[in-house]
């Protein structure tokens, strides 16, 4: 199988059988959405719960946020000829991450499960907060799903996530002037 790595802030969606969808998750959560008749789905991996707004600093960066990237992954889903009665939802991650503040993860998980009952759209399959980092393998037209806890920990998770977070960090202006009337 080909597989399709996303990372925080992106998503895919595929119709095509010999594809897998691949990601890693610390405090982060992933869907796993489908429509089984029509033979399409894909993942998420979002960072943060919700903005209203959708900037991250300076820079959009919907996709970062969990109310984007549901809206996002379910509609583009829908696009490609699912129908919203016959999604399959399955939702991972959200761990407990010291290094970012605890809560992240579990705020994430929280705001995840609330969505999905909003929009009146059960969960088959979930696995989320706890202390441990996963690796998701989705295989999105087989609806299968493989989870690794990660016995590494969390450390080199946090790290990643920590990064992606702090290149999204705005500039500081350099060499701006400032006129005085």
């Amino acid at each position: 199988m080909k597989k399709i790595k996303i990372g925080p802030g992106e998503h895919y969606v595929t119709k095509r059988s010999d594809e897998l969808i691949v990601t890693v998750l610390g405090s982060c959560v992933a869907a796993c959405i489908r429509d089984p008749v029509a033979g399409i789905g894909g993942m998420n991996h979002f960072m943060l719960p919700e903005s209203a707004t959708g900037t991250w600093g300076e820079a959009s960066a919907t996709m970062r946020y969990g109310n984007f990237a549901m809206e996002r992954l379910i509609n583009d889903i829908l696009r490609g000829g699912g129908k919203r009665n016959r999604l399959e939802v399955k939702v991972f991650g959200g761990a407990a991450m010291i290094a970012n503040g605890a809560t992240v993860g579990y705020q994430n998980a929280a705001f995840v499960e609330s969505y999905l009952r909003a929009e009146n759209m059960p969960i088959a399959a979930q696995h989320l907060r706890g202390e441990s980092a996963r690796r998701i393998d989705y295989a999105p037209c087989e609806g299968k799903v493989r989870m690794l806890e990660m016995s590494m920990g969390l450390a080199p998770v946090a790290r990643t996530e920590t990064r992606f977070r702090n290149a999204m960090q705005p500039e500081p202006e350099c060499g701006s002037i400032e006129l005085f009337g």
